[in-house]
């Protein structure tokens, strides 16, 4: 019985992985978000992680520069916490084609797999995150952007490890020029 348990929990748990949006279901969606357009120029974000049980741990600001041709851009972040800890992190874009690109950092496992279609872009990747202990933890990001209008946008991120949710991520931008 035991055994028969464990396997329907992990079907379902490999369903459940299956639901959700797929970007290209945002491709008739407005206004339209080209990473490259939106992110170019001086930008400015709050957000909030919110661990596993939905409780909010901990809040942030970040001011963000991107310079981006149509093949490549950086996007630099400079995140302020409430609790006063800074963090700066550096994109590095290299785009395929108007729906794909890639994109590194120096905390970002390999190459994160960018998409964008309509409103959305989604963008996929394992970020090392480091916690006060020194300890780290290389965690899977499920980063899904949605621009409101021309000068806000949402993001929203699930975070796992080996499957199991670790937390959520909530950013609202707002495009200084």
């Amino acid at each position: 019985m035991k055994r028969i348990r464990s396997l329907i929990a992990g079907a379902l748990l490999c369903l459940t992985g299956c639901c959700g949006p797929k970007i290209e279901d945002y491709a008739n969606k407005t206004p339209v978000l080209d990473v490259r357009d939106y992110m170019n120029g001086d930008l400015e974000a709050w957000g909030s992680f919110f661990n596993r049980a939905g409780m909010d741990d901990r809040s942030f600001y970040v001011r963000m520069h991107g310079d981006f041709t149509e093949t490549e851009g950086t996007f630099k972040e400079a995140f302020t916490y409430t609790d006063g800890k800074q963090q700066q992190r550096i994109w590095r874009f290299k785009f395929i084609d108007d729906h794909h690109f890639t994109g590194t950092a120096d905390d970002v496992i390999g190459v994160a797999q960018g998409t964008q279609y309509g409103n959305a872009v989604n963008m996929k990747y394992t970020l090392r995150l480091t916690v006060e202990s020194g300890k780290t933890y290389d965690l899977a990001m499920d980063d899904w952007l949605y621009l409101t209008d021309d000068t806000h946008m949402i993001n929203r991120t699930h975070m796992s490890k080996f499957g199991f949710k670790v937390g959520e991520l909530f950013i609202a931008f707002n495009k200084l020029d």
